[in-house]
């Protein structure tokens, strides 16, 4: 039975405003257990394996072997060599992903390289079109240009758009991702310096030739290629932006948060 309810009963004293929560932001392996990305880690290894098969028959097959290994195609296709394996080890141990600028720079290289070459060195039509990038190569030296010059930088652009989360570029990445190709001009000229005139190869590039085109002309073509990456750079970044997710087909876990892609 009941204890009856008195009927003066005193007033209750309102309770005290909560305090607000503080913000506190919680790490995605607090909710979600990391996972192993097997497929990211298996292609990026394999992109790794291919742009070292390019660089190596090119290597081989070039007379002098410096030469070749001063060429951007070469240092690019290395760079991504090296971008892909820390990735693919990050992937494969279900760690977080590399800095979405550093494997942007590494896209960025090899798709100048690519549109270099076919462009400017193996395009009839271009004032700088090198006779023996628009001849049909033969053997080892034509495996290891389809390689470096198309086959890399399809599988850098595939493991961007179908294998890293989206969004993650910025307009301010453009800046730092140019140090390295100014750098690599001033690379050029000094080494063509240092080497005697008339030295074979001594330019690496036709459009890079002091000897035939002078230090203005020099200067005003590699300013328009310049302009030229920054512009691929940016649409680089603006493609980022308005790109699918592709961490959207990933099954629902019942959190929030994912876990990472990339």
């Amino acid at each position: 039975m009941t204890a009856p309810i008195p009927r003066d009963m005193p007033d209750v004293p309102a309770l005290p405003q909560p305090p607000a929560l503080l913000p506190s932001p919680v790490p995605a392996t607090a909710v979600v257990p990391p996972v192993r990305r097997r497929l990211a880690a298996a292609y990026r290894l394999l992109t790794a394996l291919l742009a070292l098969t390019g660089v190596t028959l090119g290597l081989l097959s070039a007379d002098p072997a410096g030469r070749t290994l001063s060429q951007f195609v070469i240092q690019a296709n290395l760079l991504l060599a090296l971008i892909m394996l820390a990735s693919a080890w990050r992937a494969w141990r279900a760690r977080p992903p590399l800095p979405a600028s550093v494997t942007g720079a590494a896209l960025l290289y090899v798709a100048i390289a690519a549109l270099v070459h076919h462009l400017l060195l193996a395009n009839a039509a271009s004032p700088f079109a090198l006779p023996e990038a628009m001849a049909t190569p033969t053997g080892e030296p034509a495996v290891a240009s389809r390689i470096l010059h198309t086959a890399t930088p399809l599988a850098a652009t595939v493991n961007w758009l179908l294998l890293t989360t989206p969004g993650r570029l910025h307009l301010r990445h453009i800046m730092t991702w140019l140090l390295y190709p100014l750098a690599y001009l001033g690379f050029s000229l000094a080494r063509g310096e240092l080497l005697l005139p008339g030295a074979q190869g001594r330019y690496l590039y036709p459009f890079l030739d002091v000897e035939h085109h002078g230090y203005r002309g020099v200067l005003g073509d590699a300013l328009l290629i310049g302009l030229a990456c920054y512009a691929l750079a940016a649409l680089v970044v603006a493609t980022d932006h308005i790109r699918p997710d592709p961490a959207r087909h990933l099954p629902v876990t019942g959190f929030r948060l994912r876990p990472p892609v990339g």
